[in-house]
Parts: structure tokens; sequence; C-alpha cells
């Protein structure tokens, strides 16, 4: 059987299945989506946790000298839309 979407098999501890298993079930969805979901929400976070690092760099190297004011950002932006 061909399917659209591409599969994974995973191995898990009992303990970590029977809390998956729960959370399908309380969510009334199928494991397989419950899984689906989960892992998304684990990227999310990670790739919210590499943006706060970024932030927290970059805040460090920040000079408000240097920084563009609201009006120039607008009038930069205004120049590249009316092109």
């Amino acid at each position: 059987m061909s399917t659209i979407h591409p599969r994974i098999n995973v191995v898990m501890e009992k303990p970590l299945f029977e809390r998956v298993s729960r959370l399908a079930e309380e969510d009334g969805v199928s494991l397989s989506l419950k899984v689906r979901d989960l892992v998304k929400e684990a990227l999310i976070f990670r790739e919210n946790f590499a943006l706060l690092q970024l932030g927290k760099k970059r805040e460090k190297t920040f000079k408000r000298s240097n920084a563009l004011t609201h009006q120039q950002i607008w009038k930069s932006v205004q120049k590249k839309h009316s092109k």
C-alpha cells in the first residue's frame, strides 16, 4: 500500500508509550496523530529556544546609537514596496 506521507517506526519504553497513549485517548485522536503533534511541538520548542539564545547573544552587542528609528525603518519599507 502506497502512502503520501513518509512514515517512521518508533520504539519507546513502556511508561512513555503508556503516557502518549493516554494523551491520545484524552484528545480523541489516534496514537499516530498524537505522536506527530508532540514531535511538532518539540520542534517548535527547540526553534524558539534557539531564537531565544540568538536574541540573548545579539542583545549583548546591541548599541542604541547604531539602531534605526521607527520612521527610518518605515521609509525603507515604503521605498521597497513602491518599486
